[in-house]
């Protein structure tokens, strides 16, 4: 069974005034905020609450957002897209080659003055998750299940001209 606390507005200020200590984003998102028993956050429409929950089974629901733990906090890929136009520091730029070994799982060698804790790494235009900058080295958390596929990817690159094609469990995605 799904267990989802839904976040009142104190608990939503915290998680604001998180942002804007980690990443110095002044941001106020207009959603309403879920958490599961594991500190992952969900982001979902306001108008959900007009649904009856009690009748429904329900495996998930929302987009996940950020997990919230001892280590602060972690956006996920989709969240580092939504913070990061907003974001001030702890954004570390990476070039195609670097954006290529990230969404394989690796960790990054980069130093980054100023840095601490988790990063908003970013190529080009392209916000692509975020990840602990330690000592000169981006530990990654993209999930194995959102990891490229190299094989796919060699395949697109052979035959389009886009710099960077992400392939996940559920979709491509094309970068340029």
């Amino acid at each position: 069974m799904l267990e989802l606390k839904i976040l009142n507005s104190k608990e939503i200020k915290e998680i604001h005034k998180a942002i804007e200590k980690q990443w110095g984003a002044k941001i106020k998102m207009d959603y309403g905020f879920l958490r599961n028993n594991k500190n992952r956050v969900f982001i979902i429409n306001r108008d959900i609450s007009k649904i009856d929950f009690s009748k429904l089974r329900l495996n998930s629901i929302g987009m996940y957002f950020c997990e919230i733990d001892e280590r602060g906090i972690r956006l996920s890929i989709e969240g580092s897209q939504i913070v990061g136009n907003h974001a001030k520091k702890n954004v570390v730029e990476i070039n195609e080659e670097g954006a290529k070994r990230w969404f394989k799982g690796e960790d990054l060698e980069k130093e980054c003055r100023n840095c601490n804790g988790f990063v908003i790494l970013k190529n080009k235009s392209d916000f692509l998750g975020t990840g602990k900058y330690s000592n000169g080295r981006i530990l990654n958390y993209v999930s194995k299940s959102r990891r490229v596929n190299i094989q796919v990817w060699l395949l697109f690159m052979s035959i389009c001209s886009w710099e960077l094609v992400v392939k996940t469990s559920n979709f491509i995605l094309i970068l340029s």
